[in-house]
């Protein structure tokens, strides 16, 4: 059984394509290979995707097929209290005779598989349980790197944004007398590898750039005074902002996992930041316009790097072999060898150690006037983006993703509703 929560990255189903083919790889250990059909979610409600009887074809387009439509995610957290949960996933796994069980996601997602190793081992059932890791905003592991070097899907949006960052300062560039700042908000709620991302557009720094990290500790006040120093110097100027900047109450959501989703509420980081520069005054003849990517930075299949969906593969499968070889309670894991050429390992860590951690933006990487990254981050994130464009088929001028068939598992069991469901 293999399933995903969480948001998607450009690079998710390449993971599953790894867990998918690594099973492949050992037929006296793996007879069918199902999917929970929108996670853990699917799991509860014996909704299994049959993976083995899919077309070779499809599955062997997972690797460029973005986002998570192929089996599905969900947002639904596993809580210690919800013993019937807990109780119902057994009873699939028994009823359905799964011997493994492959979960991939972030933080949240790893507790979930934590969570299912501990029940199964409670109660003396022959399961495997093992993590894949996966999102786009890097803070699983430590702080050290130690455990996880960086996430799949990471790699992926970070190459988003260096991209995106040199195409928003040709337009900046020209339409600079009318419209002098452009403000850009990126995902990735209070943690700021993505934002910091945009320095990867312009390591040499000739761009008038500034990247507002909820790190920083800067108030808008702050920002507004650092764009008028620039746009006085320049002439112009471009922000890119964290989704988490503190401007005050934006009315924000939270998603089941009870993170904070801000970009879900009425009023924006970036529109906020762009009102207050417009009100305040500006430096310069013209205004401040905004621009806020949404869900196509975790999305968007032809910004994704080669080298992120590559690493996505190799740990799924390692995934697999972590399975066979060393058994329950585990996460694949890529860990960065020393030497200054790029090269990494595959290895494992201990679920209960990556289970909820949250890694946060090391505070040596703000550089001093806290409104750009340092040299160091350049040199950690560069070599995630790879340096070709990802191979993509086109049929009819479209772009050609996996279309996995409707083939599922008899039902087995009673009917179920999730108890957070009810």
């Amino acid at each position: 059984m293999v399933a995903q929560s969480g948001g998607p990255t450009p690079v998710i189903n390449a993971s599953l394509r790894g867990v998918v083919d690594g099973c492949r790889a050992y037929p006296d250990a793996f007879g069918t290979v199902y999917a929970g059909y929108h996670g853990i979610e699917g799991v509860l409600k014996e909704e299994l995707l049959n993976l083995s009887a899919q077309p070779a074809d499809e599955i062997a387009l997972l690797s460029t097929t973005p986002a998570a439509g192929a089996i599905g995610t969900c947002r639904y957290k596993l809580k210690a209290k919800q013993r019937e949960d807990f109780e119902r996933i057994v009873a699939v796994f028994k009823a359905h005779n799964v011997g493994y069980f492959f979960y991939n996601g972030g933080n949240d997602s790893m507790d979930t598989a934590h969570k299912v190793a501990q029940l199964a081992a409670e109660q003396g059932v022959d399961l495997v349980s093992v993590g894949v890791p996966k999102t786009v905003d890097n803070d699983v592991g430590d702080a050290e790197f130690r455990l996880i070097d960086h996430t799949p899907g990471y790699g992926s949006v970070a190459r988003y944004w260096a991209l995106a960052v040199q195409t928003a300062n040709e337009e900046n560039a020209g339409s600079s007398p009318a419209d002098p700042v452009l403000v850009m908000q990126a995902m990735g709620r209070k943690i700021g590898f993505i934002p910091a991302a945009a320095r990867l557009a312009d390591p040499d720094r000739e761009m008038p750039l500034l990247i507002a990290l909820a790190e920083s500790g800067l108030t808008l006040a702050d920002l507004a005074d650092a764009v008028n120093d620039l746009l006085r110097r320049r002439g112009r100027c471009l922000v890119v902002a964290s989704e988490g900047f503190p401007v005050g109450d934006l009315g924000e959501a939270r998603d089941a996992f009870g993170h904070v989703m801000f970009s879900s509420s009425g009023l924006t980081v970036e529109r906020a930041v762009v009102n207050y520069l417009n009100q305040a005054g500006l430096a310069a003849r013209g205004t401040a316009r905004g621009n806020m990517p949404g869900t196509e930075q975790r999305h968007n299949m032809i910004y994704a790097s080669t080298v992120d969906l590559e690493e996505a593969y190799r740990v799924g499968q390692k995934a697999v072999q972590i399975a066979v070889d060393e058994g329950s309670g585990y996460m694949s894991t890529i860990l960065r060898e020393a030497g200054p050429i790029y090269a990494v390992r595959y290895d494992k860590v201990p679920l209960e150690q990556v289970a909820l951690s949250e890694r946060t933006f090391p505070t040596a990487w703000i550089a001093p006037g806290r409104l750009d990254v340092t040299d160091d981050f350049v040199r950690y994130a560069r070599p995630l983006i790879g340096d070709n464009w990802p191979s993509i088929p086109l049929v009819d001028g479209r772009q050609r993703f996996a279309r996995l068939q409707p083939i599922f598992a008899e039902r087995k069991l009673p009917v179920y509703v999730p108890e957070a469901a009810r």
